[in-house]
């Protein structure tokens, strides 16, 4: 597995990240343990050493499943972290919040799940519009100081936050959505992160699957699936956004690849400081992601895929409005 670097920091991690959200939520009931432990510790064995989880996921559940899976490899691994939610008693999420205590306190808890003395990477999982950033990014440098967090990132920020966040706190990384089918963070914040010296974590970097080319506008999900409640998963967007997906299938025959590692390959060609977290519960699929740093694109290729994916106007919002409005402030 190559290696690549976040930015400008010392943090160097495993080309292609897992993200492991969807191994206890999100996408279905949560995947059997058991096969998750054994998941996470083949992708170790594979070369993977960068792991994504949060204590909304589940909630805490997933980090709880990480730092299980984890702990006898610990010392070969990086594993992130998010925090900025708050919750309900019956652990629903009712809100954000980023005040330094409550940083300090889901520091505290995530340690403990995770089995670990130390978070290698902790993102503010969505901006707080009632905490300064620069309040936030004060909590997580005390943390550091202490020597209970190694890096700071932040999770669907815009420039301006980014850039204020950064002059209180150096951020090692943001993660944003970003693929194919999602190219906002291309007008504003990979410029500011080049800038910066800041390294991206593309999250859902198939689509939530669908760039893999398994899913169709007939597809049925799980009556827990998140993605039943996105615009962009309707079946008329489904259909609308076939033309993309057929067009990365014509591609991957090309390179006898797949859809999902033409998608990979794309965003590894982007910039040498990004490094996707595709998710997966199945170990051919975590096999088929990780081989998509061994393909090879010609200067050419992604100049190819840009202009032919330029021709496709992708249907549907990627969030319903109250989420997106969550997103890059």
């Amino acid at each position: 597995m190559k290696k690549r670097k976040l930015g400008k920091s010392n943090l160097e991690v495993s080309a292609i990240g897992l993200g492991c959200m969807g191994m206890s939520f999100g996408y279905g009931p949560p995947a059997d343990k058991q096969e998750m432990i054994l998941l996470l510790r083949t992708a170790v064995e594979r070369g993977v050493t960068f792991f994504d989880t949060a204590e909304i996921y589940g909630p805490f559940t997933n980090e709880e499943l990480v730092g299980e899976a984890l702990a006898p490899v610990r010392e070969r691994v990086v594993i992130a972290t998010k925090f900025g939610f708050k919750f309900g008693s019956k652990g629903e999420q009712i809100g954000l919040d980023s005040r330094p205590e409550h940083i300090k306190e889901v520091a505290e808890a995530s340690l403990k799940r995770l089995r670990t003395n130390v978070i290698d990477l902790f993102y503010q999982h969505r901006v707080d519009p009632g905490v300064p950033i620069e309040s936030v990014a004060g909590a997580v440098k005390e943390l550091i100081q202490e020597g209970k967090v190694k890096h700071f990132g932040l999770s669907e920020a815009g420039a301006q936050t980014i850039r204020r966040a950064h002059a209180v706190q150096p951020v090692t990384a943001v993660q944003s959505e970003y693929s194919l089918w999602m190219r906002d963070p291309e007008a504003e914040v990979l410029p500011a992160l080049e800038e910066l010296g800041i390294g991206f974590v593309p999250y859902s970097p198939l689509g939530r699957g669908f760039l893999a080319g398994k899913i169709n506008e007939d597809t049925m999900f799980d009556s827990s699936d998140f993605r039943n409640r996105l615009p962009r998963f309707t079946p008329e967007a489904r259909k609308a956004n076939q033309a993309l997906v057929d067009l990365i299938g014509k591609i991957a025959k090309r390179k006898k690849a797949t859809p999902a590692q033409i998608a990979l390959t794309w965003l590894l060609a982007q910039k040498p400081w990004i490094v996707p977290i595709p998710g997966t519960t199945k170990l051919h699929r975590l096999e088929e992601n990780i081989g998509a740093t061994a393909i090879e694109l010609t200067a050419d290729d992604p100049c190819d895929i840009e202009i032919a994916a330029s021709k496709i106007t992708v249907q549907g919002a990627r969030y319903p409005e109250q989420l997106e409005k969550m997103t890059g402030r």
